[in-house]
């Protein structure tokens, strides 16, 4: 199955008892479940809850990890829903346990009284030829000016830029805003990692103990998750195991239609917790 169906079917949350959902997992190799996916679910079931409004905010703080060898529930519960507003949160638990959870703020289309937003940056445009599928991002991602995160004796500035699109995505904005929340979540510790010689991406969860410990992202204005999107991400600060950025998205055109900030753990094994010689890790 391929990438695309994978995340698509990961976003089909099944209903399993009043405001109670499970999904199927993107196996991503490390036995625990991508936050990304989460931030995707956490949107579809908030959208199913409040059909009438829009996902606008969502605060996700992940204290645990979600296993991907068995189901976790995906429990929604409203906090209010008023004409304009509604609030809710979802909490992901398994095995009796809460692992992660998420204050969504919903809203509804309003006409501007005011407008004005950040300017995109200047960078070439996507070029289709060098896009592939990556797991963390999306079936057609390009890192701008050719940036290998991996290489821990590649060094560059606290900054990455990637496209992302996910052709055959069907037009529906809920789906959208999942889809760009899949891709929003695993970049800015790569991007915490790059001004810092012996140290790349490949050795997160591995060499290093990484992982995303909080997440906010705010929708602010239409996209469609088929069409090229640019994620600007810049890591403002790193230091005491911990590491803070944020970003903006951006359509083709120029439009931010989307921005984000992130708390994580960038830090060494704790004494007599290498991950070596075992299935999955997590934090």
């Amino acid at each position: 199955m391929d990438q695309m169906q994978q995340t698509l079917d990961a976003l089909e949350i099944e209903s399993v008892g009043p405001d109670v959902y499970r999904a199927q997992h993107v196996e991503a190799g490390r036995g625990v479940v991508f936050g990304g996916e989460m931030l995707g679910q956490a949107i579809v079931a908030a959208q199913r809850t409040q059909p009438d409004k829009r996902v606008r905010t969502i605060h996700s703080v992940f204290a645990r990890g979600v296993r991907t060898d068995r189901p976790a529930d995906i429990r929604v519960e409203s906090m209010h829903g008023g004409r304009n507003l509604g609030s809710l949160t979802v909490s992901f638990v398994q095995d009796d346990r809460l692992c992660a959870r998420a204050l969504v703020l919903m809203d509804v289309e309003e006409p501007d009284l005011i407008r004005h937003a950040r300017p995109m940056p200047v960078v070439p445009g996507p070029d289709p030829t060098r896009a592939h599928s990556n797991s963390l991002a999306a079936p057609e991602t390009i890192l701008v000016g050719g940036v290998d995160i991996t290489d821990p004796t590649l060094t560059g500035p606290p900054s990455l830029q990637m496209w992302v699109r996910f052709p055959g995505a069907p037009d529906e904005p809920g789906i959208s805003r999942a889809l760009l929340a899949y891709a929003t979540d695993g970049w800015l510790i790569a991007t915490a990692l790059r001004p810092h010689a012996g140290f790349g991406q490949a050795m997160a969860h591995v060499e290093i103990s990484t992982g995303v410990v909080s997440h906010s992202l705010s929708f602010e204005d239409a996209f469609r998750a088929d069409e090229w999107l640019l994620i600007d991400h810049e890591a403002v600060h790193a230091g005491n195991g911990r590491a803070f950025g944020r970003a903006d998205v951006f359509t083709e055109d120029g439009r931010l239609v989307a921005s984000f900030s992130q708390d994580a753990l960038i830090r060494g094994w704790p004494e007599g917790q290498s991950p070596v010689g075992r299935e999955a890790t997590a934090f």
